[in-house]
């Protein structure tokens, strides 16, 4: 049975300000390094075979903090970066509203296209590590997308909203993904 745990990356400081991210490659402030330290230190190395993370800068550095403690194969993905969000990135919700009232920011990634690059991820990640545990640092949209995508649109896009260096848990068994639990905090209490 291959089982994933999503961690969402650390806090930056356009998490803090609101501003979408998207693939603006933005560094972990030091709440989101202090987050990615609470998660190294309440994972334990021997659940997990193989860490995988997004090559984005905020992901990648929450995934070599957390490997501090684990001492796991470190592995990138791009199937994980977060969706391009286009000329929306860089701006507060507020901005966002103000510009592009209609909530189609030009140049972003189309939804559905977003969606089937993570879930091929999502396939790459059982075909390359079938029967392990994977630990994998992403993004808040790509998290968010597999989660709606598993649960069938029980949770996930539009319905939950992640909590940075939040964790959440899919396993695959007989041949279906199935969610476990998601944005699981209280490590970072």
């Amino acid at each position: 049975m291959t089982t994933i745990c999503f961690i969402r990356h650390g806090q930056t400081n356009w998490n803090k300000q609101g501003k979408l991210q998207g693939k603006t490659d933005i560094p972990l402030n030091d709440t989101g390094r202090e987050q990615a330290h609470a998660c190294g230190k309440y994972l334990n190395a021997d659940d997990y075979d193989i860490l995988i993370c997004s090559p984005l800068l905020r992901a990648k550095e929450t995934a070599e903090i957390i490997n501090q403690y684990l001492q796991l194969p470190l592995i990138e993905m791009d199937d994980f970066k977060e969706r391009s969000f286009g000329d929306a990135e860089g701006m507060t919700m507020e901005e966002r509203a103000q510009a592009y009232p209609d909530g189609h920011f030009p140049n972003q990634e189309e939804r559905i296209a977003f969606r089937q690059r993570v879930m091929a991820g999502v396939e790459k990640v059982n075909q390359n590590y079938p029967h392990q545990r994977v630990l994998l640092v992403a993004h808040g949209a790509a998290i968010n997308a597999i989660l709606a995508e598993v649960s069938n649109g029980e949770i996930g896009s539009g319905k939950t909203s992640l909590i940075n260096g939040c964790i959440s848990n899919i396993q695959l068994k007989n041949e279906t993904w199935r969610v476990e639990n998601y944005n699981q905090v209280e490590h970072l209490q």
